[in-house]
């Protein structure tokens, strides 16, 4: 394993695109499809492709960061029926921005990084789940599938192999709970958009009952690269257990909003440098680093924090998709938080009791708090709805409206409470 001296590494998946060189002429010049048609040249087993993709340590970019690998081994082998592979590109947390860059900028290293998932776990037919609140993307990503059909790196027997695999898009219905791998299944089928219950794990029931793998776009996007650089250098691009780079999305507070692709590992402080440090020079007070649904961290603590999945898990916090959401000292955290509950009462599917009831409790009880009408007691009621909310629930959402509620006033209980006492914002711009 390499260390991290290089930071100033070229991005990978991102590297040098413009939005007028997403196409296949130019996806081949970067070197696209070359690892597909190494891995089909060289006749590699599905066993060696997902030994590289373990070795390369790459884990899940949707949020859970599950290792990769790992979890195509999953799927099972001799499965004598249809088995399915799907590209989760239902991005709906707030915050979160970089999918849709990829679909937009660099769409054939998912089809190539998706046919290569497909060859290794041997299955035929996959879908790419589009949000259903981005249109170009959708029609882009479209054309990119036509453009790979016709180049013969989709299809029936791809570029002269035995390897056959047909590539779908499909377009959500801008549901947040559709991001729920389950929930986008059902929603695929043609049926509300739902969480299931699990077991089974679609690895052994997914789409139409039948073994299914799903992963977000960024990690697809990846794979291509893996087999360019090789595991090893690959996962010498971040620190052990963290291969490779990561797309983060920075919104809020700093002079340059944007998507920055850097090593994992990387310092948070260099991040914030990337994208141009706070706006107007205000002090960093709170960051909440992958996207809203976990724990916000004190701008202290985060600058003393890498970018990793390990080092944001030792803050109190999670990397999640990669959405760092930076506030500063201006920032009134019960307004913040009233947002964020909002958020997620709107978007419960309501087939949960504790999710369905207690979302829109939370959100009531905060809004009540911000709006000068707040009483002492509210701030141990608002934890014990939450802990009766989290981890009694059929998938994460209830989780994702809880931990943000249990962490704002556990970081910021005394702005909290001056709300309540004094009717008003602590933070003088809400005054």
């Amino acid at each position: 394993m390499t260390s991290l001296h290089n930071r100033h590494i070229k991005p990978l998946i991102l590297a040098g695109l413009t939005g007028d060189n997403w196409g296949l002429e130019d996806y081949v010049k970067r070197g696209g499809y070359a690892s597909l048609k190494r891995i089909l040249s060289e006749g590699m087993t599905s066993e060696q492709v997902i030994a590289e993709v373990k070795a390369s340590t790459l884990r899940g970019r949707g949020g859970a960061g599950f290792p990769s690998g790992l979890k195509w081994s999953f799927m099972p082998k001799n499965f004598a029926g249809q088995k399915y592979l799907i590209c989760n590109s239902d991005e709906g947390e707030p915050g979160t921005f970089k999918d849709r860059d990829i679909l937009r900028y660099n769409p054939h290293a998912v089809i190539e990084g998706m046919t290569i998932a497909a060859y290794a776990m041997g299955v035929s037919v996959g879908y790419n789940y589009i949000h259903g609140e981005i249109f170009a993307e959708y029609d882009r990503f479209e054309e990119a599938l036509e453009q790979a059909r016709a180049a013969g790196f989709l299809g029936d027997r791809i570029l002269g192999s035995d390897h056959s695999f047909q590539l779908h898009a499909f377009h959500g219905f801008g549901a947040y709970i559709c991001g729920e791998e389950t929930a986008l299944l059902e929603s695929i089928e043609g049926k509300k958009g739902q969480p299931r219950f699990k077991p089974p794990f679609p690895a052994s029931y997914g789409l139409y009952g039948k073994p299914t793998t799903i992963n977000n776009t960024e990690t697809f996007a990846a794979v291509p690269f893996i087999f360019q650089v090789g595991a090893e250098a690959y996962a010498g691009l971040g620190k052990p257990n963290n291969g490779g780079t990561k797309i983060f999305s920075v919104s809020g507070d700093v002079e340059n909003p944007g998507n920055y692709e850097i090593p994992l590992g990387t310092p948070f402080a260099e991040l914030l440098k990337l994208a141009g440090g706070m706006r107007g020079g205000k002090k960093l007070k709170a960051v909440i680093p992958g996207g809203s649904s976990v724990p916000v961290v004190k701008g202290d603590l985060m600058m003393a924090t890498d970018m990793d999945y390990d080092s944001v898990a030792k803050a109190g916090s999670m990397l999640g998709s990669g959405a760092v959401i930076v506030m500063d000292e201006t920032r009134c955290m019960v307004k913040a938080l009233l947002r964020l509950s909002y958020f997620y009462f709107e978007e419960s599917c309501g087939q949960c009791t504790p999710c369905r009831e207690g979302t829109g409790w939370l959100y009531r009880m905060v809004h009540r708090i911000e709006n000068g009408q707040g009483r002492p007691e509210d701030l141990d009621m608002l934890n014990s709805i939450a802990d009766n909310i989290q981890g009694r629930t059929i998938c994460a959402l209830g989780d994702a409206a809880a931990m943000p509620v249990r962490a704002m006033i556990q970081q910021f209980r005394e702005e909290f409470e001056y709300h309540i006492e004094h009717k008003h914002c602590l933070v003088p711009a809400y005054i």
